[in-house]
């Protein structure tokens, strides 16, 4: 694939963003990492771990997120790729990893990439275990901007997940314009879904469109045991939530045995 082409007046304004993130401080504010588990419920096997942001004490991520402004939202997202990996890493992570990222802090996906690759050389991690999704909440303003994000980091290797599915941004359209190795079904959607016609409608016809375009389909926000059988019927394999395990801080997450059913 070709890189993205871009005018010079945009080519300027994307040098010196890349110049303002290298020569900047750093972020005045601390954060770590928590690690749940995705795991396949066939297998009773972990798949992967997506990694959380939390503050250094604990504190939630919304405590984290609530500081990263237009100013350090580069940086921000720059320096999650690099703990992330380097927490992975450091923890004797050998399944996937999981890291979301914020597409309107990405200016040339082939250059702010730069950073990730280092992370994965440096600390001996492969890229090719390494899963990026669309953060939550995370308004896109320009769609076609992230679908070649998505594109390009096929290229270099990485997975790719949309997150959220089925609530706001992340519906069909964007699934027809790109098909990403996963795609995580909205916890709004799971919750209750073994009550819930509508909803297991919905699911329904998700889990056959992704079967028809080959991308795996992954079910988030799991709590109860009737939510795992219904899912795990209607074809559903990659699950996550707390019925399983709820994120580690600062560690790998370990599966309860009752929860595998």
């Amino acid at each position: 694939m070709s890189p993205i082409r871009i005018e010079q007046g945009e080519a300027t304004a994307v040098t010196k963003k890349c110049v303002e993130c290298k020569d900047s401080a750093e972020l005045d504010f601390g954060f770590v990492f928590a690690y749940q588990p995705i795991i396949n419920i066939d297998t009773r096997s972990i798949y992967a771990h997506e990694a959380l942001v939390r503050g250094e004490n604990g504190e939630s991520a919304h405590s984290i997120l609530s500081q990263v402004t237009p100013a350090n939202r580069y940086r921000f997202d720059q320096a999650c790729r690099v703990k992330a990996i380097r927490g992975a890493s450091e923890l004797g992570m050998n399944e996937l990893l999981s890291i979301n990222f914020l597409p309107n802090a990405v200016y040339r996906p082939e250059a702010c990439i730069r950073s990730t690759l280092e992370a994965a050389k440096t600390y001996h991690f492969p890229i090719e275990q390494i899963i990026f999704e669309v953060t939550e909440g995370e308004q896109i303003h320009d769609r076609a901007h992230l679908v070649n994000i998505f594109r390009e980091y096929r290229r270099f290797g990485f997975r790719t997940a949309i997150d959220d599915f089925g609530a706001g941004y992340a519906g069909l359209g964007l699934l027809a314009e790109f098909q990403p190795d996963i795609i995580k079904i909205d916890m709004a959607l799971v919750r209750d879904i073994d009550t819930s016609k509508p909803k297991q409608a919905i699911v329904d016809g998700i889990v056959s469109i992704c079967a028809a375009l080959n991308v795996r389909v992954l079910a988030e926000g799991i709590e109860t045991i009737a939510e795992r059988d219904y899912l795990r019927n209607a074809g559903i394999n990659l699950m996550q939530g707390f019925l399983f395990c709820k994120p580690a801080f600062q560690a790998l997450g370990v599966v309860d045995p009752i929860s595998w059913g």
